[in-house]
């Protein structure tokens, strides 16, 4: 006889994972060394999978960990990964391991966030930029995300505001579809709705010219309004490989390179060494 398991079993949401990637039975089938047949009694209810084979359809969709802990316990099966807060003594080789990370950074400004991007460490490249931000936006916890586009926090900063806004928003979108985070969408649409600062005068004008905004052809750069200059940025985002807790692998470094020489210079200069 063959047990159908309910609609909110682990079958259905596997039929998610895999519709939202693209991927047919076959190809999933294939990849897991499986058949399309078993993959569709297991999508249908009409199959239990085993827990391997969980973990092996849940690595071919390229399923985050915290989700991957759910489909266990849905299935049937005990979390496979813990969530070990940062704070706990086992964390201590990361933590010091991502503190030498941003001092080795410096003058150039770089940070760790979680998962929602609530900022987790940050150098004293960061600590500049953030001069003159009002002290309930620097409050922890501290998000990235209202940092820089609060309409008191980076944002009237930042010249090319539209252009950096809808990366980020895209960003976020993209990362929506992936983890499924109510959290995650509520601070989308926090930010989302933050209105836009008017300029005070035209691109060109403050970023004194086309070439500027040339400056970083090969990525679309922040450039951000500091001490009567203008700083030019392009960032770039570093996780872990093959984590195996939540908590690390939520974990995304984010650093900032200068665009040109006056901004690296800038930096040198007013970045304590």
């Amino acid at each position: 006889m063959t047990t159908v398991l309910p609609d909110t079993g682990v079958g259905p949401l596997l039929r998610d994972w895999r519709e939202q990637r693209r991927i047919s039975q076959l190809e999933l089938a294939l990849r897991a060394d499986s058949s399309a047949r078993h993959i569709s009694f297991i999508e249908t209810g009409r199959s239990r999978p085993s827990e391997d084979m969980v973990l092996r359809l849940a690595e071919e969709l390229n399923v985050p960990v915290r989700e991957r802990n759910a489909l266990l316990v849905v299935a049937g099966y005990a979390p496979r990964y813990a969530q070990t807060p940062l704070d706990d003594p086992a964390m201590a080789s990361l933590r010091e391991g991502l503190d030498r990370l941003l001092a080795a950074y410096e003058p150039y400004p770089a940070l760790v966030v979680d998962g929602t991007y609530g900022v987790v460490a940050a150098n004293r490249g960061i600590a500049l930029l953030l001069a003159g931000v009002p002290e309930k936006l620097l409050a922890p916890p501290v998000n990235a995300m209202r940092l820089t586009l609060h309409p008191e926090g980076l944002a009237p900063r930042i010249v090319n505001l539209p252009e950096w806004r809808a990366d980020l928003l895209a960003q976020m979108d993209r990362q929506i579809a992936l983890v499924r985070s109510p959290e995650l969408r509520a601070l989308y649409d926090e930010v989302a709705a933050y209105p836009v600062p008017e300029r005070a005068a035209g691109a060109d004008r403050r970023t004194g010219g086309a070439g500027h905004r040339r400056s970083a052809a090969f990525a679309l750069p922040m450039l951000l309004e500091h001490g009567g200059r203008i700083l030019s940025f392009v960032s770039s985002i570093a996780t872990f490989n093959t984590p195996m807790d939540v908590t690390v692998a939520e974990l995304a470094i984010e650093t900032f390179l200068p665009a040109d020489r006056e901004t690296a210079a800038y930096l040198h200069a007013h970045v304590p060494s």
